[in-house]
């Protein structure tokens, strides 16, 4: 899947004023007004996969209570044009009335609102119910930025477990409507460094605690320090077994998303003092390698981008060997995306400050206008997409790309015992040829 997608974070921030502000990337890049205009870029850029989020604080307006009304446009355009989406449903922020990710009863809403738009959407079948599960709560709990603006690991953890029991409701909400559902979850690759030996326990603790979003969302048992690291921040051992158990049943359903940006590698020095950024060190091969190696799940790389006109092209081509290495290596990848399809606002402060600043991260800029890493990525597509399927192990998309008459749409015959691969691909995610 050659995809794109558009920026759609929501978190509160306080602003200088002192006041809690909403941050609506669709607001800032004019996606609520040039929809139209944006889908019509994707068929410029040969582009047929769309990461795109719905704007959750609007619509779910109260417990059972919706307003549909932008979804209904653009998702029944999408599926007019052929486009399908990777249906974001959560991305870094929460509705005014459910506050933020303290909030125990999150989960069981976010579950309700997933059954509905499963319900109402019927043909969607790939999704991402809640972006950078990791990212959100470190934001949001951990560094203070976004909404309930916490610092504590408590508050840290508290997030993560209502989070990522989010997600899995929502995947159980939406497999119970649409059985074939796929999950893709994207989460930020990350890697630290160690800046000196005086840092090597701090940099131990901090490349475990990388992977507690997926581990728990997966189902996955952790090590004995991140267990109790859990337990003294307020998780219970009734929780952990839940995961467990919920968790290792969706894998069947899922590919392991993973997001890679020239910020994603750290320097760690000893202490508590501030870490910094590294710079690509490993870069994404080696990292996804760690990732995949853990989850032994089919992979897409659903985020990167870089700014500047030279390096952003230079970053597009990286990245792209990076990928196709992996999949000679063994990787079952199954997508590549440039995020975003548009250029994004106020990312440069990590959306911390109200300052308006476009930041040139887009295929296209603000204006609409091709950028070079556009072009390129354009022609890369042109050159790959009838190559790859030839010769992938991959997830068999051909049936989820919507049709102009639904109605008559047709569904696969059931694959035969002997042609339906064992975990983690499952059914619907066997490798063919």
């Amino acid at each position: 899947m050659f995809a794109t997608g558009l920026e759609c974070s929501c978190p509160v921030i306080r602003d200088a004023d002192g006041r809690n502000i909403r941050i609506d990337e669709y607001e800032k890049t004019g996606h609520y007004r040039r929809w139209r205009e944006d889908f019509g870029l994707l068929k410029e850029m040969g582009i047929h996969f769309l990461r795109y989020g719905v704007p959750y604080y609007r619509v779910h307006q109260a417990p059972g209570r919706y307003d549909w009304s932008f979804v209904d446009e653009t998702f029944g355009a999408l599926r007019e044009e052929g486009i399908t989406p990777i249906a974001d449903l959560c991305h870094f922020g929460v509705p005014d009335w459910l506050g933020s990710y303290q909030n125990p009863d999150f989960p069981a809403y976010f579950a309700e609102f997933a059954r509905a738009f499963a319900e109402r959407y019927s043909w969607v079948e790939l999704f991402t119910p809640i972006n950078e599960i990791r990212i959100a709560c470190e934001f949001s709990a951990l560094m203070g930025f976004w909404n309930e603006q916490e610092t504590t690991d408590r508050a840290y953890v508290t997030a993560l477990k209502i989070a990522c029991r989010a997600n899995i409701l929502a995947e159980e909400a939406i497999l119970a409507i649409r059985p074939h559902a796929v999950f893709i979850q994207s989460e930020a690759t990350s890697y630290f460094h160690p800046e000196s030996p005086g840092a090597l326990e701090r940099v131990q603790f901090l490349n475990q605690r990388r992977f507690l979003s997926l581990d728990l969302c997966y189902g996955r048992e952790i090590s004995a320090g991140m267990l109790v690291y859990l337990i003294e921040n307020g998780m219970t051992l009734h929780e952990y077994h839940w995961f467990l158990d919920h968790g290792q049943r969706l894998t069947s359903s899922c590919v392991m998303g993973n997001d890679y940006y020239a910020i994603n590698e750290h320097i760690v020095p000893e202490d508590d003092a501030p870490i910094h950024p590294a710079g690509p060190v490993y870069g994404y091969y080696i990292l996804t390698r760690q990732y995949y190696d853990r989850y032994n799940l089919p992979v897409m790389h659903t985020e990167t981008n870089n700014l500047g006109a030279h390096d952003a092209v230079q970053w597009l081509r990286n990245q792209w060997l990076c990928l196709l290495k992996l999949k000679e290596d063994g990787v079952p990848i199954v997508g590549f995306t440039w995020y975003s399809l548009v250029d994004q606002v106020d990312w440069d402060t990590g959306l911390r400050e109200n300052a308006g600043r476009v930041n040139p991260l887009g295929l296209y800029d603000l204006n609409r206008k091709l950028r070079p890493v556009g072009e390129t990525y354009r022609e890369l597509i042109r050159q790959w997409s009838d190559i790859l399927p030839m010769e992938s192990r991959c997830l068999n998309t051909a049936r989820l790309m919507p049709l102009d008459q639904p109605e008559q749409r047709q569904h696969p015959k059931e694959p035969k015992k002997s042609e339906v691969t064992s975990a983690p691909y499952g059914p619907h995610l066997r490798p063919h040829t």
